[in-house]
């Protein structure tokens, strides 16, 4: 079969490799119908190994049909379209135990450390198999879990609705927990900033109250401004910017939670006493929980024009690098990048503000 393969930085080639080996048991074999790529996989093209490791398929988001079994799996059947959580966990660790896989002591990841979905056949445990709504198409679903870890990271800090949310960085996961955001605010505000004009469009497409252009702007002041002085009830740093975790801290209010979603390249500076004197919360978060925000994710896009809004080209398996890897490490890139893994795929998109499974 045709797979993307990472050997090292710079070096993602489209190679023929050996199809999946019959599936172990509660191991299921999908033939992969789309799959996407985001940030993770440009960083380990651009610059990796960073999380994974020479020598594997890349891939962590994709969709397809179950075509083979393994022993002892259940709730699956073969023809089943499915999305796959990234993550597989153990499942007797400390953390497993007590339902967050996402920390699992042996947690690996699909197209990092395991053979990923940017191939024609994956293999994936079905414990992390989730069936697609028939309302829900291929272009919506394979976007399934960027949206959980999105799902995941608001669960972490307990949104209410009628707070103010300030989301810092809105390409990639930012777009997705704004829409996450702007479904839960209620009677609250959801403010997405950015320096970027069109991902900030996309935000406001997405249910942002107000998108806010940063350039030129100190982000902490901004923050303030934007909150009459006393801050906003949550503030989530998406970005990964080095200034903007400290910014974070100051433009939450007293009492307030800080949510750190966005990884950084090197340690950062934060004023712990004014955090203190003021009992600001400092949350964090990672991955995603199979059991509950993949389905949650699946039903949300199935419900709504997310996949529709933030969607960009659909491009063969063969054009990974060109006109997939490389432009999203260079910021080049317009919209989630789909990747049919066919021979000839066709090159579509899907056109915003057209319900996603919608006849």
């Amino acid at each position: 079969m045709r797979a993307a393969v990472f050997h090292g930085a710079g070096d993602v080639r489209v190679e023929e490799v050996a199809d999946p080996s019959p599936p172990r048991p509660g191991d299921v074999v999908l033939k992969v119908t789309r799959a996407a790529i985001c940030g993770t996989d440009a960083a380990e093209w651009d610059h990796g190994p960073v999380l994974g490791r020479s020598g594997v398929v890349l891939g962590h988001e994709f969709v397809g049909r179950v075509v083979e079994l393994g022993s002892d799996v259940t709730g699956v059947r073969v023809g089943d379209r499915v999305v796959s959580g990234a993550g597989i966990s153990c499942g007797h660790c400390h953390w497993c135990l007590r339902s967050r896989t996402n920390l699992c002591a042996e947690y690996r990841t699909l197209g990092l450390q395991v053979d990923g979905g940017l191939a024609e056949y994956v293999t994936s445990p079905a414990s992390i198999c989730r069936a697609v709504p028939d309302r829900c198409d291929d272009d919506a679903a394979v976007m399934t879990q960027p949206l959980a870890v999105a799902l995941h990271a608001l669960s972490r800090v307990g949104q209410r609705h009628e707070e103010s949310v300030a989301v810092i960085g809105v390409g990639g996961i930012g777009w997705f927990i704004v829409a996450g955001a702007s479904r839960r605010a209620g009677d609250g505000r959801v403010v997405a900033i950015d320096i970027d004009a069109e991902r900030l469009a996309t935000a406001t497409a997405l249910g942002a109250h107000e998108a806010i252009d940063a350039t030129g702007h100190d982000l902490a002041a901004l923050l303030q401004e934007l909150s009459d002085g006393s801050g906003f009830d949550v503030v989530i740093e998406a970005s990964g910017a080095a200034h903007a975790p400290a910014a974070a801290t100051v433009g939450v209010r007293r009492g307030g939670r800080v949510l750190l979603v966005g990884l950084h390249a090197a340690p950062r500076e934060l004023d712990l006493t004014r955090m203190i004197v003021r009992e600001v919360d400092i949350f964090t978060s990672v991955a995603h929980i199979c059991d509950s925000d993949i389905p949650a994710a699946l039903d949300f896009l199935a419900d709504s024009d997310v996949a529709a809004v933030t969607a960009g080209p659909t491009i063969p398996l063969d054009a990974v690098v060109d006109e997939g890897l490389r432009p999203l490490a260079e910021g080049r890139a317009k919209g989630k990048i789909l990747i049919a893994p066919g021979s000839e795929p066709e090159r579509v998109r899907l056109e915003p503000g057209a319900v996603a499974g919608a006849t």
